[in-house]
């Protein structure tokens, strides 16, 4: 997809990188996720060093009020993604700072029944609001994809990031890039990076 975005009107997304997706034998764990975190976090430490908004999603999971996703994934039945415990939360080497965002959700895209789009049209300077996010994070098939696709319905730019998005499986990781080809554009970590450096890319 040919357009440029500012680093002055885009917003990092870290969608997910929560110890039931990425710890070891976790309950959803994807482990291609633990390969990402270094790349996920220089882009987060540059994001923090050039001013740009960073925002976290949670997933959180009940099988009374998420019975499709449960349904999805049985184990979910009994345990994980559940608030309050260690699961939930976000790995140590990428936890929030203070001025960070987070946006907790129950449905894979971000934006579905959260604040997530009030946020966006808002966090930024009024004559610099955002229009473009970044996306890393897991799963790249799933709740990157679904955030990803519910951007650009939004008339947001999505830039997907293809080395700091994690899939439980090769075939999804590139079956989601090929979709992102029409819903954003693909860019590896340095590459997106270098366009912050830039201011545009």
């Amino acid at each position: 997809m040919v357009w440029e975005f500012e680093r002055d009107r885009s917003v990092l997304l870290v969608i997910d990188m929560q110890n039931d997706f990425v710890l070891e034998g976790a309950i959803l764990e994807v482990s291609d996720a633990r390969e990402q975190i270094p790349r996920i976090r220089k882009l987060i430490d540059r994001c923090h060093a050039l001013g740009v908004p960073i925002i976290y999603t949670m997933q959180e999971t009940d099988p009374v009020l998420c019975k499709l996703e449960v349904a999805a994934f049985p184990p979910l039945m009994e345990t994980g993604m559940r608030n309050g415990t260690h699961g939930y939360q976000i790995i140590d080497e990428l936890t929030p700072q203070p001025e960070d965002i987070i946006v907790r959700k129950r449905r894979f895209s971000a934006f579905y029944q959260t604040d997530l789009e009030l946020i966006l049209r808002n966090i930024r300077n009024p004559a610099y609001p955002v229009d473009t996010v970044i996306i890393c994070g897991t799963m790249t098939n799933i709740c990157c994809e679904s955030t990803a696709r519910d951007a650009f319905f939004r008339d947001f730019k999505v830039v997907f990031g293809t080395d700091v998005c994690a899939a439980r499986t090769k075939e999804s990781q590139a079956a989601t890039l090929v979709n992102m080809e029409l819903f954003g554009r693909n860019m590896d970590c340095e590459s997106i990076l270098a366009a912050l450096d830039n201011g545009k890319g």
